[in-house]
């Protein structure tokens, strides 16, 4: 059985109604209520290990659903299990892998429901066959709730690349954001307390899928990384929800380096590019966010904020912009349509097993590290800066690939790795913050400022470079965990 292949796309109020009006969409097949409960443990075993069940009554019929989802979802040969139930209760048995997993006296009781009112449609786009469908609805939970506003294009026959076809006609009517939540998702969401900030999720990679597979595992984690933060920020203004959308942003285009042999041309380049842009448009509301926090004079506190609520104002701008709309429909069908997929100079590297690549992808990041980092004491701040860069690529290709090592010494040294990754980042972002802070003074005019000095670092920079070539050599000095 094929996996699916759709996209899903969250809209806005005003987009819903834009759709409402776009021709294509204006007479659906279908109209159907709907409404599913999410089932689970009092502690939440089953979404916590990777699986969801639903029962989703639609008029008189009711289906049960059986997800695995995540690191689980590798698992099995299929992910999803669906069988017709009598009545509104769940059955655990052997129609799925429940009663395996966790046991015949598991006890699950309704978590959550998701009230929908579903419109389907089938359109044609360059001879392919794509099902739409647009929910409207909510997820209840007591008395909370959240609404639900999203179109789904699942292709049923044809050309992958027409999906992105129909998507850009969508844009083109009613602006769009890639969905990377599903219903369950904001169903354990709403049940807990919200997140404002989501960090980096591990990445499982199988050692045998190819190179080419593990990239777009890899980019579609990044993106969902900057997604999840990108929604809240679009809400509220806070900086670590800010800091980790950039750092997502960071993650993948060190995808990117990582898998630069797989990638020639003009267009991966092109988008890379415009990531650094839109990760350039949330830089300056970070670099006042770190000053921010240094900053107890009144008058000098205020005229920071001053200028990071105008930053601010930018990212939202830049967010909401044309140029990011069209960079997120442009990545999303590079990555999944892209000619990198099938070009006849890159079939080697593609071919290459995940276990393969990564080795040879942290082995050539860890020799720029060596390169760029001899003799910090004796370069320029630049050059100390590339040693930075470098710095966090391996860290990053570290964390993409660690899954790839999961035996016991792997597991070790890798943990160990890490740790001493991250004390050299600790290290080397002291010394930038010595050569961005008065930069950023003097780009909003706050050099002369009284209290100045105050949120400039006044470490000293040689003990700081010192500390930062012992945690380097610490890396360099540690054992693969890839060996």
């Amino acid at each position: 059985m094929s996996p699916e292949v759709e996209l899903k796309l969250e809209l806005s109020t005003e987009a819903a109604k834009r759709l409402s009006r776009f021709t294509p969409l204006t007479n659906p097949e279908k109209v159907l209520k709907q409404t599913s409960t999410y089932f689970d443990t009092d502690d939440h075993k089953l979404f916590q290990n990777g699986f969801t069940l639903r029962v989703r009554q639609t008029g008189d019929v009711h289906v049960q659903t059986v997800k695995a989802v995540g690191q689980s979802q590798s698992l099995f040969a299929r992910s999803e299990w669906e069988t017709p139930i009598e009545g509104d209760k769940p059955v655990v048995d052997d129609s799925n892998p429940l009663k395996t997993e966790f046991g015949e006296e598991l006890a699950v009781s309704p978590a959550f429901n998701v009230e929908i009112e579903r419109r389907v449609w089938t359109v044609k786009e360059n001879g392919s066959l794509i099902e739409v469908v647009i929910d409207q609805g909510s997820v209840v939970s007591g008395d909370r709730n959240t609404a639900v506003r999203e179109a789904e294009l699942e292709l049923k026959d044809g050309n992958q690349k027409d999906l992105f076809v129909f998507a850009r006609k969508i844009e083109a009517v009613a602006p769009i954001r890639f969905g990377v939540r599903s219903k369950a998702e904001r169903g354990f969401a709403l049940i807990e307390q919200q997140k404002s900030v989501f960090k980096a999720e591990d990445i499982r990679l199988d050692q045998n899928m190819h190179a080419s597979d593990a990239f777009q595992t890899i980019a579609a984690s990044c993106f969902r990384q900057f997604r999840l933060n990108e929604d809240v920020l679009l809400r509220q203004r806070n900086a670590e929800t800010l800091h980790q959308a950039r750092v997502g942003l960071r993650r993948l285009r060190s995808d990117f380096s990582l898998f630069k042999r797989m990638l020639p041309g003009d267009e991966p380049q092109r988008l890379k590019d415009e990531l650094r842009w839109l990760a350039g448009v949330l830089g300056e509301a970070r670099n006042l966010d770190v000053l921010l926090t240094k900053a107890t004079d009144p008058d000098l506190r205020g005229r920071l904020t001053d200028a990071r609520e105008a930053a601010y104002d930018d990212v939202v701008e830049g967010l909401n912009s044309s140029r990011a709309r069209a960079l997120m429909l442009d990545f999303n069908e590079w990555l999944r349509c892209g000619e990198y997929l099938s070009l006849p100079e890159t079939e080697d590297v593609r071919g290459l097993s995940a276990l393969e690549f990564a080795e040879m992808a942290l082995n050539r990041m860890r020799k720029k590290l060596k390169k760029h980092g001899q003799a910090l004491a004796k370069v320029d701040d630049r050059q100390r800066h590339e040693a930075r860069k470098d710095a966090k690529k391996l860290r990053y290709a570290a964390e993409f690939f660690g899954s790839l090592f999961d035996n016991k010494r792997g597991v070790r040294l890798h943990r160990r790795f890490i740790g001493a990754m991250g004390r050299l980042q600790d290290h080397l972002g002291l010394l930038n913050d010595l050569a961005t802070g008065p930069n950023v003074l003097s780009k909003h005019g706050l050099t002369n400022h009284p209290a100045a000095d105050s949120i400039i670092s006044h470490a000293d920079k040689d003990a700081l470079i010192d500390d930062a070539q012992v945690s380097l050599d610490e890396v360099l000095d540690a054992k693969k965990f890839w060996r």
